[in-house]
């Protein structure tokens, strides 16, 4: 007897089996890796400077509230892609960038320019104009972004939010002065 060699019913589903497994298998590995990749595109991606606008915008000794847009939006991100920052000009170069949000929980503090003093509404957090903390809750000053002066323009590095998770940076600011960094 000769032996046909056909595909069965067996050997059909074993192949849609293996098959199904591969793209689970697939679909699985794919954001494993990706996130296993991630610090190595991190590093470039992040690093977005972006423009605040002209050095005449910000006279010397004001601090001003200036916004951009976040270099990373959506389309679904609509008005809360524009992310507002405290610009205060120190000196002729000399800039302190504060990211808008309360070190304690993240509330948005307003500038007072009659007591020259940074305010949050939430928890009473207060802030002097250098940034440093003054009273309340917050342990630590305001959250300050890198920045640049180029071509008569500001420029912040807008990639990455401040925070304490990049503490290689952050500069703790006292009464006193500059303190070494955290860390």
């Amino acid at each position: 007897m000769s032996e046909e060699k056909g595909v069965t019913r067996r050997s059909l589903l074993m192949g849609i089996g293996i098959a199904f497994n591969a793209i689970v298998g697939v679909a699985i590995a794919v954001p494993v890796i990706g996130y296993l990749l991630s610090p190595v595109k991190k590093k470039s991606a992040y690093n977005q400077w972006i423009s605040l606008g002209k050095l005449d915008q910000f006279p010397e000794g004001q601090t001003r509230l200036a916004d951009f847009v976040n270099p990373f939006k959506r389309a679904q991100d609509g008005e809360t892609a524009n992310t507002p920052c405290w610009v205060r000009r120190v000196s002729t170069d000399q800039f302190q960038v504060f990211a808008i949000n309360c070190a304690h929980l993240g509330c948005p503090v307003r500038w007072f320019p009659q007591s020259e003093l940074f305010m949050c509404p939430c928890h009473g957090g207060v802030y002097y104009a250098d940034g440093a903390r003054a009273s309340g809750p917050p342990e630590r000053g305001l959250f300050t972004y890198e920045y640049k002066v180029e071509k008569g323009e500001l420029h912040i590095n807008a990639g990455l939010m401040p925070t304490l998770a990049d503490q290689s940076k952050l500069v703790v600011i006292d009464g006193k002065g500059k303190s070494p960094c955290l860390g």
